[in-house]
């Protein structure tokens, strides 16, 4: 069986105690070196291939501390803390010797309780009745099958954008692929710069820091298996060259899996 795309980029060779080399994959490039939404996803897969891991993870931390060139980098896992039922990660990527991302984990064993949730998915077409998106300007892109429903990226730089940088899409890997922790993690940094659709200027920007909270379980992912994913997003605030984001992950039946907020930084 061949080896989805996705997961021949994830993938890591164990090296050492927690250590791993990976590797840049050219199916996930952006404008300048990988998309941070996969290399956000090895620094996670780190963690989950530690034979000392327990349970799964439920909030995730990747700061973006210098750009990640193309070719082979190392990723360290250690267990900072262990308790009855959750543990602390502390992972760090490394590239020719200097630490390029640093990230936290929270991993749990999660028990059956009472759930709910107040953030409800939007009232938007089914993903069939949507057009598929074909503007494609970098690699990665062409890794998703993205339906946007509002909010898509500006077709013309002309400088007059939208007074509100709400987008909502349907998207899932391409080909598909059942979702997992990995692989949702780097669909939460899917979301393109809100500053874009602001301005329509395309301002030279990147991720300082990204966090992804965990809502699903794994068997909740299981359930989802590779069905269509609904995103929403909105910046909250612009200000002295850095901006964030707010943003939400649900599967086709409502169930939300994720939320994810980010902080980016830009230039005039």
């Amino acid at each position: 069986m061949t080896l989805h795309v996705f997961d021949a980029a994830v993938a890591l060779e164990p090296i050492g105690d927690g250590e791993f080399r990976g590797r840049t994959n050219p199916a996930y490039a952006n404008f300048i070196g990988p998309f941070g939404g996969m290399t956000a996803a090895q620094a996670l897969n780190a963690a989950l291939l530690h034979p000392d891991r327990l349970g799964d993870p439920v909030a995730f931390t990747v700061n973006f501390a210098a750009a990640l060139a193309d070719g082979e980098f190392e990723a360290q896992a250690r267990v900072a803390r262990t308790n009855r039922s959750t543990q602390h990660w502390i992972i760090e990527l490394k590239q020719a010797g200097a630490t390029v991302a640093t990230a936290t984990l929270l991993t749990a064993a999660r028990r059956e309780t009472w759930s709910s949730h107040e953030v409800a998915p939007p009232a938007v077409p089914r993903p069939q009745e949507v057009a598929r998106t074909t503007r494609r300007a970098v690699e990665w892109v062409k890794r998703y099958d993205m339906r946007f429903i509002e909010g898509r990226i500006p077709h013309e730089w002309q400088g007059q954008g939208d007074e509100d940088s709400l987008t909502q899409l349907w998207l899932r890997d391409e080909p598909p692929r059942p979702v997992d922790f990995a692989s949702l993690c780097a669909m939460s940094d899917i979301f393109f710069p809100r500053i874009w659709l602001r301005r329509a200027t395309q301002t030279p920007l990147g991720t300082v820091t990204m966090t992804v909270y965990f809502h699903a379980d794994a068997d909740l992912l299981r359930a989802t298996g590779d069905g269509w994913l609904l995103g929403q997003v909105r910046g909250q605030g612009f200000r002295n060259g850095f901006f964030d984001h707010f943003g939400q992950l649900w599967n086709e039946s409502g169930e939300l899996l994720a939320t994810t907020h980010q902080l980016m930084y830009f230039k005039e």
